[in-house]
């Protein structure tokens, strides 16, 4: 039996890589540490055609998020095991998964105070992702160190504020509509919708 403890303690805080391991282990998941995707922190796909389950993980997230995201995918890993697909991706019976999995990191002091009273709160009703509650996803930002100084997210720049999304195209701030930051692209004058979160370069 493989120990990837080592290897795992990279991108996983110490005390929790034993555990990735033997889930590893005990599934024979192939489990890649992935290069970064804007659209997904990480993936789970299913055995097919006698392939193995497979999941992977950005490599550039802080060891935090890296576990909690480790834990998302083996939760759909778990849930494939009992149900196949024969219930939605992030219904009860993942969420029910998902928390059992989860409970072994919350009694072994991995997480700091803040990251584990908002992941507690999560707890009551994970969502298909933890960048989609956002107060579990700030406490998280406060613990990357790859990020560039000049981005920021929607929500902390001021209405009237001109930003760039995806590196090219400017967008200038307008009023909340419910959860949505409106926004309009200056070349196209087109209105789109913002996350709050949704990271930005401020121009001015």
């Amino acid at each position: 039996m493989a120990d990837f403890s080592k290897q795992l303690s990279k991108y996983v805080p110490a005390a929790a890589a034993p555990i990735i391991s033997q889930w590893i282990n005990d599934t024979s998941c192939r489990f890649r540490v992935s290069k970064s995707r804007k659209t997904k922190l990480g993936d789970y796909m299913a055995p097919f055609q006698g392939q193995p389950h497979k999941i992977s993980v950005n490599h550039d997230l802080n060891p935090y998020a890296f576990l909690i995201t480790t834990i998302h995918e083996f939760a759909h890993l778990k849930t494939w095991q009992l149900f196949k697909n024969k219930v939605k991706p992030h219904g009860s019976e993942w969420k029910e998964n998902y928390k059992k999995l989860m409970q072994p990191f919350l009694t072994l002091g991995i997480f700091p105070q803040d990251i584990l009273q908002a992941i507690t709160k999560y707890m009551n009703n994970p969502a298909a992702s933890s960048c989609t509650d956002m107060n579990l996803y700030r406490v998280l930002r406060q613990y990357d160190t790859n990020q560039q100084q000049e981005i920021t997210t929607v929500e902390s720049i001021s209405e009237g504020s001109y930003f760039l999304f995806n590196g090219t195209r400017m967008f200038q701030k307008q009023e909340k509509l419910r959860k949505r930051y409106k926004c309009i692209e200056v070349t196209t004058e087109k209105v789109y919708l913002f996350h709050p979160i949704a990271e930005v370069i401020l121009v001015s």
